[in-house]
């Protein structure tokens, strides 16, 4: 397409159709989904049965709203934990991996920045399951060499976390690094010329450029870390997060309690993505 030439009638009618089927695809489910958390209905789907809040905030025999809902809160309350851990290790080690790779050069560079990226085209799955495999292979080496029982090695929290943060880092040294690219060097030099060291320069010039990129790549490490479903299923103990505990009810046959889960969740995603974005764009 060329922008500077005038389009025909049929191309315009073609480019707003598929705007308009391409956005319908992405968004009907989610409304569908949030319109349904209102419906007074013992069942998560249609038809509407008319309108209710007892999927948030009903309490009696039958019917439990979200806010009542001691598993679901419980899920909710792991998978906050695992998010915020794997967002302050991810976000530390990223933003360290992007130094790395943007600044400094070294032997093996191109072999190891492969390396680092290969969690990402790892399916979940495979991931999920070989750390299982060799946590656990860690575990009985440890028991039978030196009898010692080492929980981390076992499926848990903790182990859970290692294994978000295996692929999730991966994406905040990818955001960092994209800005960093921009920097330019000439200001840390003129701020040593002027008497600084290496860290004041990193920490008044270099991070504070970076602080965007590094708070937009903190927040995609803890939607992410929140919503991952295929590594932790694997890894997840007696704690379940919140989309295991989710697929676990949807399995077995739930109320529209996770509609209001779901309505609840896009509202605080979507939150939180705005107030990212706009604080983005105010700082760049």
């Amino acid at each position: 397409m060329i922008r500077s030439l005038p389009n025909s009638r049929t191309y315009t009618l073609g480019f707003k159709l598929y705007i308009i089927l391409y956005f319908s695809f992405l968004f009907a489910p989610l409304l569908v989904t949030c319109i349904l958390a209102f419906n007074d209905s013992q069942f998560p789907a249609l038809p509407w049965k008319g309108f209710t809040l007892d999927w948030f905030l009903a309490n009696v025999p039958g019917r439990v709203g979200i806010f009542h809902d001691r598993i679901n809160l419980d899920s909710i309350w792991v998978s906050a934990r695992v998010a915020f851990f794997v967002t302050i290790l991810s976000t530390t080690v990223g933003t360290c991996g992007a130094f790395l790779f943007e600044q400094e050069s070294f032997r093996f560079k191109q072999s190891l920045y492969f390396l680092m990226i290969a969690p990402l085209v790892i399916p979940g799955v495979i991931l999920g399951i070989s750390i299982l495999v060799f946590s656990n292979s860690l575990g009985i080496f440890f028991e039978e060499s030196w009898g010692l029982d080492v929980r981390l090695f076992g499926p848990g929290f903790w182990l859970v976390v290692l294994g978000q943060f295996s692929f999730i880092s991966t994406l905040v040294t990818l955001v960092v690094s994209a800005r960093l690219k921009k920097f330019d060097r000439t200001l840390e030099e003129a701020a040593m010329n002027l008497g600084a060291n290496r860290f004041e320069v990193i920490w008044h010039i270099t991070l504070k450029f970076l602080r965007p990129a590094i708070i937009s790549g903190a927040a995609v490490a803890f939607l992410m870390s929140f919503e991952n479903f295929n590594t932790t299923l694997f890894l997840v103990g007696p704690e379940a997060t919140l989309p295991i505990n989710l697929y676990l009810q949807v399995r077995d046959g739930s109320t529209p309690v996770i509609n209001a889960i779901s309505f609840l969740l896009i509202l605080c995603t979507s939150s939180v993505a705005l107030t990212n974005l706009y604080f983005s764009k105010k700082q760049v």
